[in-house]
């Protein structure tokens, strides 16, 4: 049987599953994330009420008309509009352009109306269906147009491209008539999740979203890349017109390139309420200067018009990241000899040693420089922590300010150390740890390896500390524990903080056990 994964037409077994056909079709796939399931074209184009019509001097947008009187017109219309396609314009006056002609089953009748500029009519020309023609009305118009016994022939209306009709004449032609598909000509598709499910004849199944993007907005772009999260990305709010993705609101990003936010454009809120949420959009909406464009919808916008709030959705980057941070100096080389991008290895060079730092920081400006600079520290030199999730708001700030939010590996910088203290305290952020209300204080003690952070209770809110050794009165910023949120523990390397000095940085990444 024949059926279409992610648009493209194959041949399956008669009841082959939805997991058979992934597998078959190695079609990328999320294990977790919702799949589109369209029952077929005609499915698909009975909910569409928007036609794209391309001639030789541009395009003219038709909308269907809602009266009910013209259910047969408009029956005719989404039966029969591949037969325009490819014919010639045939005349064209002051109140009007014709298309034509086509043979149809119509009956004339020969009444006289009123017709408004902008209406779209069925006309079957000398009385004859074999010469039907749409009519583009330009002007008010009173006329026969001989057209069928319903709504005076008019099933739709001229929305856009009226400078278009206005150039055209017998010289040119159809080139493509196209169904427009919107975000509400998909909300009687099924989401499913269920692979077991068998697919028919004609089926169309979508897997998977792809995206380009924004070359102009590389900052941002990695915002987006932060948010995708092994092959896939978390809706935290739907509505008619976008989904939003909140995981990384808050996050501060600079105005980059801004674009009017089209159907499949995604945006990163660069100011304001709501600041570093990430937005792909169903419907149009105009440019605004609060949000950055990162990108744009390549394939998958059945995917995107039917998802839900908490639903995963698998996405793909025609354009992959280039995140070296956590990796060895010897597996970036493999990966940037295949992209032809020069490798230049800084700190500690061995093919074994952990990149911390990488040069250019954003993808973008990794591919238009063709060479990466990486700093690579020895594996005993970085420290791998857990972070305890019930302390919110404390590892929100922890990870913002060592920049775990966005990459895998953090820095801490060295604010107070004194040898024989058994105490080491890092730079925090005063302005970002006014949130910081106490969470997961400490009881009797706090035990070596524990991360403290100063909460807003003290007057050096934001500060982290970490203990070499168990203390029963203070915290890990020689704070009281009323004052102190406990963020999480250091798990290996803890040897090498107590060994700091003021202005070092110390690296962190988190455990994934």
């Amino acid at each position: 049987m024949l059926i279409k994964v992610n648009g493209e037409e194959i041949e399956v077994a008669e009841g082959s599953t939805i997991q058979e056909v992934i597998d078959k079709t190695s079609a990328p796939y999320t294990p977790g994330s919702i799949l589109c399931l369209i029952k077929g074209k005609k499915e698909l184009e009975k909910n569409i009420n928007k036609y794209k019509i391309k001639t030789t001097k541009g395009s003219i947008i038709l909308q269907l008309v809602e009266d009910s009187d013209a259910k047969e017109l408009i029956d005719f219309w989404k039966d029969s509009y591949e037969k325009f396609d490819g014919l010639n314009i045939r005349w064209s006056t002051s109140n009007e352009v014709a298309i034509g002609p086509v043979v149809t089953d119509l009956e004339p009748t020969a009444d006289e109306y009123d017709y408004y500029e902008n209406d779209v009519v069925l006309s079957l020309s000398s009385f004859s269906n074999e010469s039907t023609h749409l009519i583009f009305i330009k002007e008010n118009v009173t006329n026969v147009y001989s057209v069928p016994p319903y709504n005076k022939g008019v099933f739709a209306k001229i929305i856009g491209g009226k400078k278009t009709l206005d150039k055209l004449n017998d010289d040119d032609k159809v080139t493509s008539i196209e169904p427009i598909v919107e975000r509400s000509t998909t909300t009687d598709t099924a989401s499913v999740s269920d692979l077991s499910i068998e697919l028919k004849e004609g089926n169309e199944l979508y897997t998977y979203v792809s995206l380009d993007i924004n070359e102009k907005s590389p900052i941002c772009d990695e915002h987006l890349f932060s948010i995708i999260k092994d092959g896939r990305i978390k809706v935290s709010y739907d509505s008619d017109s976008f989904l939003g993705f909140y995981e990384l609101e808050g996050l501060e990003k600079p105005k980059e390139d801004t674009t009017p936010r089209t159907r499949g454009t995604i945006t990163v809120r660069n100011s304001g309420k709501g600041v570093g949420k990430l937005y792909i959009y169903r419907e149009n909406r105009v440019l605004t200067p609060n949000h950055t464009t990162v990108g744009k919808i390549r394939d998958g916008m059945e995917i995107i018009d039917i998802a839900k709030e908490n639903d995963f959705i698998t996405i793909v980057s025609e354009q992959q990241r280039i995140m070296t941070l956590n990796t060895t100096q010897a597996e970036t080389s493999k990966l940037l000899e295949s992209m032809g991008i020069e490798h230049v290895r800084e700190g500690v060079v061995d093919d074994d040693a952990i990149i911390v730092e990488q040069t250019p920081k954003f993808t973008v400006d990794v591919l238009k420089e063709g060479k990466l600079v990486t700093k690579g520290i020895s594996k005993d030199k970085l420290c791998s922590i857990q972070l305890y999730p019930e302390a919110y708001r404390s590892t929100w700030y922890f990870r913002k300010l060592t920049g775990l939010l966005e990459n895998p590996i953090g820095e801490l910088k060295v604010h107070f150390a004194v040898p024989g203290m058994k105490l080491t305290i890092f730079e925090g952020d005063k302005k970002n740890a006014k949130g910081l209300v106490p969470e997961k204080t400490p009881e009797t003690v706090v035990k070596a390896g524990e991360i403290g952070i100063t909460n807003m209770s003290a007057k050096n809110m934001g500060l982290i500390g970490i203990r070499s050794e168990d203390n029963h009165e203070f915290g890990p910023t020689a704070e009281s524990f009323s004052a102190t949120n406990i963020v999480g523990l250091v798990c290996s390397n803890f040897e090498i903080i107590e060994k700091l000095k003021e202005g070092e940085i110390l690296y962190v990444t988190e455990s994934m056990s």
